[in-house]
C-alpha cells in the first residue's frame, strides 16, 4: 500500500489513497473543479477497502455529518459507474460501495440506521437510488456478460448490506432488499446455475438464509413466504446440494485430522485415553464450525418451512460436486469478456468419493460437533442439528423414507474417545435403513453425555426424536431391524447417572429433570404397550422384560425418588405423572422377580444364565397385569414460536458477527478486464 521511503524522505502514497484523503478531507470544494476526469479516473484504480473503512474508523459522528454531501456524491457515482460497460470500473465501483456501507455501518451514529441512509445515500433519493442499484445488482447476478468473479463482487456487496447490524431486524437497509420483487428469484436461478452455484453456492445460501430471518417474527417477511411455496425441484435439490456439500467438506476435514492425530504415535495414545481428541481442539476446526452455522440455519429453514425439501433429503448425491467449468458468455458479440478456461482446473473439480444424500451426510456431521460441548459454538450448533432432526422426524414422508428397507445406507457415526470403551473405526455394521443410524446417533449422544455439566435440553430433544421415530413405526407396524437393547442399555444407564447425582440434577433443573424421567419411562412404556407392533422379532419383546428385570435396582431406586418427592408442594403437579409412569415397569419386576427365584431355587442353583432368565419370562407372562396408558404415542409438534425464537435471533447474530469479522475482499488481477475498458 505504502512504498517505503528513507528516513529524510516521506513515503509516497498510491495515487488512489491520496484521492481517498481528498474526498475524505472536510469541504465543499467541487472535486472535479480542477480535475474534469476525476471519477473516470477514480474508479480505474484499484480499491483499497481497508483504508476506506479506516477513515470512517477515524471521524467522529459530527465529521461523518459534515461529510454527507460528499458522500451521497460519492455514493451516486459508484451507482453511475456499476451501470457503465466497462467490468474493471463495476468491479471498482462495487468494491467502493462495499466499503461505503462498512465504514458507515461502523460509525457511531445512535440507535436508529435511518441517520445512516440519509448520511451515506440522502434520504430524499434513497428509496430511488436503492432501487436502481438493487436493480443492478440483480441483473448483474444473472448476466451473460459477467463472469463469477464480478457476481462474487455483487454477492458480497448484498451480504456486506444485509450484515451491517448485528441484529439484522435493526437494519433498515435491509428492507430496500425485501422489496425488490426480483432478488429472492434470483438467488434461486444462482443455485440453479451448475457454474454458478459451485463458485458462488455458499454465499447465495447464506443470503438467503439471512433474509429469511428478517424480522420473521414482527409482520409478513416476504422471503419466508416465497421459500415455503417454492415447488422447482432443481432449485431445491441445488439448495440441498450446496448444504450437502458444505457438510461433507466438513466431515472428510475432521477424518483427515483424526488420520494426522493417529499417526503422531505415542502422544496420540496418550491424549486420546484422557479423551481430548475432539473436534474443538483446533482453531481451524472451530472457525468451520461457526463458518457452517449458516448451512445449517439454512438447512433448517428450508425443512421448517417447506415440505418439498423434505424429498431433498433423499436424493443421492456425491460428497462433493464436480464443478462444470464456466464457457464463454453466450449472446453477445463480446467474447473476451474474462471467463474460468474450458479445461477443468482445481477449484472447479473436487474428488468424488462414495454416494450419498444430504441426511446421511447431516447424521455424520452431527456425530462431530456434538462431542464437544464445552464449547459454546458446538453447544449451539448440536442443538441446532436436533432441531433439525425432530422437524425431520415429525415428517410423515421423511420417516417412510428412514425406514425404507430398500434403501439401505452406510453412515459413519463417530464416537467420543472414553477411557472405559474402545475406539471403533469405520461403520460398525453393513447397509442400513437410515432411521437405524439416527438411532445410534442418539444413543451415542446418551452415552456421551452423561456429565457434570449435564446438557439437560439436548437429552430432551434427543429423546424426543427417539420418541418420534416410535410412534411412526407403531403407528405404520414398522419392524425395524435393529440392536433395540442398546437404546433400553443407554436409557437405564441415564437413569442410573441422574439418580446417582440426584440433588445436584434437581438443584439445577428442578421439574425439568422430572419431565426427563417421565420422558425416560415413556420410551419404556412404548416398548411395553405397543412392542409388539414394531419390535423386530417375539424375542425382542422377551429381551426387553430381561433387560427390566436383570436392572430392577435403578427402577427401585427411580420409585424411592418418586415417593420422597411425593409430598413435596413444590412439585405436586408433576410427581403425580411420573408415578403414573412407573406402574407398568414396577408390575414387570414384582410379577417377574418371585418367579425367577421360585426357578433358581427349584433348580438348586445360585444363578442364572441369560438364557434361562429368558425362558422364566417367556413361561410367565400369563396373569400379568400391565395399565393401558394413555397418549403415549403423542407429542407435542415443534414450534419455532415462542420457545426458541430467542435462540434464533442470536444465532442470526453470530452469523452475522461471523461474516463481518472474516469478510476479505478478493484481491482481483483488473489487468484481466483492463482491456475491456
Amino acid at each position: 500500500m505504502l512504498r517505503r521511503g528513507t528516513e529524510s524522505k516521506k513515503p509516497i502514497k498510491e495515487k488512489i489513497l491520496l484521492l481517498y484523503d481528498m474526498i475524505f478531507k472536510p469541504g465543499n470544494d467541487d472535486l472535479t473543479s480542477e480535475n474534469p476526469n476525476f471519477w473516470d479516473e477514480f474508479f480505474l484504480l484499484k480499491v483499497h477497502p481497508e483504508y476506506i473503512e479506516k477513515k470512517f474508523e477515524v471521524l467522529s459522528p459530527k465529521d461523518v455529518l459534515q461529510l454527507k454531501d460528499r458522500l451521497n456524491s460519492m455514493f451516486d457515482k459508484c451507482l453511475e459507474y456499476i451501470q457503465c460497460d466497462q467490468p474493471v470500473r463495476v468491479i471498482n465501483a462495487l468494491q467502493t460501495l462495499s466499503s461505503l456501507f462498512r465504514g458507515i455501518f461502523a460509525c457511531e451514529l445512535g440507535d436508529h440506521g435511518f441517520d445512516r441512509i440519509d448520511i451515506l445515500i440522502g434520504f430524499d433519493m434513497a428509496e430511488t437510488s436503492m432501487h436502481v442499484l438493487l436493480r443492478c445488482l440483480t441483473a448483474g447476478l444473472l448476466t451473460d456478460h459477467y463472469n463469477t468473479t464480478i457476481k462474487s463482487v455483487i454477492l458480497q456487496l448484498l451480504l456486506v448490506i444485509a450484515t451491517g447490524m448485528e441484529n439484522i431486524s435493526q437494519n433498515t437497509f435491509v428492507e430496500y432488499l425485501m422489496a425488490n420483487e426480483s432478488l429472492y428469484d434470483t438467488l434461486v436461478e444462482l443455485l440453479a446455475d451448475p457454474v454458478a452455484r459451485s463458485r458462488l453456492g455458499n454465499d447465495t445460501v447464506l443470503l438467503l438464509a439471512l433474509l429469511v430471518n428478517y424480522r420473521k417474527y414482527e409482520g409478513v417477511n416476504p422471503f419466508i413466504m416465497k421459500l415455503s411455496v417454492l415447488d422447482n425441484e432443481l432449485a431445491l435439490n441445488c439448495l440441498g446440494s450446496v448444504i450437502s456439500s458444505a457438510l461433507a467438506s466438513f466431515n472428510r476435514q475432521f477424518i483427515s485430522k483424526q488420520e494426522e492425530t493417529k499417526s503422531t504415535g505415542l502422544f496420540s495414545t496418550i491424549t486420546n485415553m484422557v479423551g481430548s481428541m475432539f473436534i474443538g481442539d483446533s482453531d481451524e476446526q472451530k472457525q468451520m464450525i461457526k463458518t457452517n452455522e449458516a448451512v445449517l440455519l439454512a438447512l433448517y429453514e428450508a425443512i421448517h418451512l417447506n415440505r418439498n425439501f423434505i424429498s431433498v433429503l433423499t436424493h443421492s448425491h456425491a460428497d462433493s460436486i464436480i464443478g462444470t467449468p464456466p464457457r464463454t458468455p453466450g449472446g453477445t458479440d463480446d467474447e473476451s469478456v474474462p471467463s474460468l478456461p474450458n479445461t477443468p482446473t482445481p477449484e472447479s473439480v473436487q474428488e468424488v468419493s462414495t454416494t450419498r444424500n444430504v441426511l446421511s451426510t447431516f447424521l455424520q456431521y452431527t456425530s462431530i460437533v456434538m462431542q464437544d460441548t464445552k464449547l459454546k459454538q458446538n453447544v449451539s450448533s448440536t442443538k441446532l442439528c436436533f432441531i433439525v432432526l425432530t422437524c425431520i422426524t415429525e415428517d410423515q414422508f421423511a420417516n417412510s423414507f428412514l425406514h425404507d428397507d430398500n434403501m439401505p445406507f452406510q453412515v459413519l457415526i463417530h464416537r467420543m474417545p472414553m477411557r472405559h470403551r474402545k475406539q471403533k473405526s469405520g461403520p460398525e455394521k453393513g447397509g442400513a435403513p437410515l432411521a437405524c443410524w439416527l438411532l445410534d446417533l442418539t444413543v451415542e449422544f446418551i452415552v456421551s453425555h452423561m456429565m457434570k455439566d449435564f446438557p439437560f435440553r439436548q437429552h430432551m430433544r434427543c429423546l424426543g426424536v427417539i420418541h418420534r421415530l416410535m410412534c411412526y413405526e407403531k403407528k405404520c407396524q414398522i419392524r425395524l431391524m435393529y440392536n433395540w437393547r442398546e437404546l433400553w442399555t443407554a436409557l437405564i444407564n441415564l437413569l442410573k447417572f441422574l439418580l446417582a447425582n440426584e440433588s445436584t440434577m434437581v438443584n439445577n433443573w428442578k421439574k425439568g429433570i422430572f419431565a426427563l424421567f417421565t420422558q425416560i419411562v415413556n420410551i419404556f412404556n412404548m416398548f411395553i404397550t405397543f412392542g409388539d407392533t414394531f419390535l423386530p422379532t417375539p424375542t425382542s419383546y422377551d429381551e426387553l422384560y430381561y433387560e427390566i428385570i436383570r436392572m430392577h435396582q435403578v427402577f427401585d431406586n427411580l420409585q424411592a425418588f418418586v415417593i420422597r418427592y411425593s409430598n413435596n408442594l413444590e412439585y405436586k403437579d408433576i410427581v403425580p405423572r411420573l408415578a403414573s409412569a412407573m406402574v407398568n415397569l414396577q408390575a414387570i419386576i414384582r410379577h417377574f422377580t418371585p418367579r425367577i427365584d421360585k426357578w433358581t431355587k427349584d433348580n438348586n442353583l445360585t444363578s442364572l444364565t441369560e438364557e434361562e432368565v429368558l425362558e422364566v419370562v417367556r413361561n410367565n407372562y400369563d396373569n400379568l397385569t400391565l395399565k393401558l396408558q394413555d397418549s403415549l404415542d403423542h407429542f407435542e409438534r415443534y414450534s419455532e414460536r415462542p420457545k426458541e425464537t430467542h435462540f434464533f435471533t442470536e444465532l442470526v447474530r453470530s452469523i452475522t458477527e461471523q461474516y463481518k469479522k472474516n469478510v476479505t475482499f478478493a484481491n482481483i488481477n483488473l489487468q484481466d478486464f483492463m482491456h475491456l475498458a
